[in-house]
């Protein structure tokens, strides 16, 4: 693995000549807020972001698309939603989350509608330092050794730029003149300092290693009824989390023997109609139910089969929750601390 030296204002010049035959995707501004979006004008792209509103997930598989169009004859697949791209200011929390997301499409049946934009995104990671909602930290997700081609470390009038793959490399060759192989000893010593200011800036933490078993000795704690009295069933917490994956499909038929349409579109363990069956049986109706099956899988389940949680301490789910029912509340009612949260105080007015 190389690190090479980039000079701050060589930036967009290199984004310009990398992107020429791919789209460039990148964090832009979206009112106070951030989404990833296809970018023209470089100067939008927004460096400082610290996570976008939706992960980068529905850059591989959109929120709704058409799988393939069929007739009493057959099927043709569709995959005009792949596309080559360049994925630019995607953070190490996120790059651990499409690699949790590769496991998940990639098991006993392959599913292209994922793989396939997967291995036409070029991901190029960004450095960024955490705000008040980020815990990535406490799941060893604030650092990335694995799944980008490159990655960008800011520090300050320059970059420190690591190869992560053989595709990676081929994009330095292409821009080879605005790259520094010789990094100084005042190099090494400002990324050193980097790293213990942003270690530093962590101000949430979570106990992940104790999750696995409180779930279990917690499963039926009644606090579970207090976080479902108080959910809305809004699924916002599937939306925004990076690992999340579930989805449903639906065929659209049309009349004129017009060739029909299945389309896929994400769902949510935590809606009402997940769970429902033939003749309107639903074998989690309660929404505590499915707050528990939600939580289990990002705290439990998903570490017993592969050794760590499927959550990346991105943050999302503490700032996009309206109730505040989220991970970092959850983990203090597990661990039986005091829950400075709406839903728990909307649970003693309730008591009252």
């Amino acid at each position: 693995m190389r690190i090479l030296k980039l000079q701050k204002k060589d930036l967009f010049p290199l984004l310009k000549v990398i992107s020429r035959e791919a789209e460039l995707w990148a964090p832009t501004a979206k009112g106070d807020k951030f989404a990833y979006g296809r970018v023209l004008d470089f100067s939008r792209i927004a460096m400082d972001a610290v996570r976008t509103i939706i992960p980068p997930k529905k850059i591989m598989v959109p929120s709704l698309f058409n799988m393939f169009n069929f007739t009493e004859k057959g099927y043709q697949e569709d995959l005009s939603h792949v596309t080559d791209r360049i994925l630019f200011g995607i953070h190490p929390c996120d790059i651990h989350g499409l690699l949790i997301l590769d496991k998940l499409f990639s098991q006993a049946y392959l599913d292209p509608y994922y793989l396939e934009p997967r291995k036409k995104t070029l991901i190029l990671g960004l450095s960024c330092l955490p705000d008040a909602y980020c815990f990535c930290k406490s799941t060893h997700t604030d650092i990335i050794e694995e799944g980008y081609d490159l990655f960008f470390t800011d520090l300050e009038s320059y970059f420190l730029v690591w190869i992560g793959s053989s595709r990676g490399d081929d994009l330095i060759r292409l821009a080879p003149d605005f790259f520094d192989d010789k990094l100084t000893e005042k190099d090494i010593q400002t990324y050193t300092k980097w790293q213990e200011k942003r270690d530093n800036a962590f101000k949430t933490t979570v106990n992940f290693t104790r999750m696995p078993d409180l779930m279990e000795l917690n499963y039926k704690a009644p606090f579970w009824e207090e976080v479902g009295a108080a959910c809305l069933a809004c699924g916002s917490c599937s939306m925004v989390c990076p690992t999340c994956n579930c989805y449903n499909v639906v065929d659209k038929l049309f009349l004129g023997n017009k060739p029909g349409k299945r389309l896929r579109h994400w769902d949510s363990c935590t809606l009402p109609e997940y769970s429902e069956v033939a003749g309107g049986e639903n074998f989690r109706e309660h929404k505590s139910q499915r707050l528990k099956l939600w939580y289990t899988h990002k705290l439990q389940a998903y570490v017993s089969k592969y050794g760590k949680p499927s959550c990346v301490g991105c943050g999302r789910c503490l700032v996009t929750c309206p109730v505040q029912i989220h991970v970092k509340s959850v983990a203090d009612a597990l661990e039986g601390h005091p829950v400075e949260a709406f839903w728990k105080k909307f649970a003693q007015e309730v008591s009252k």
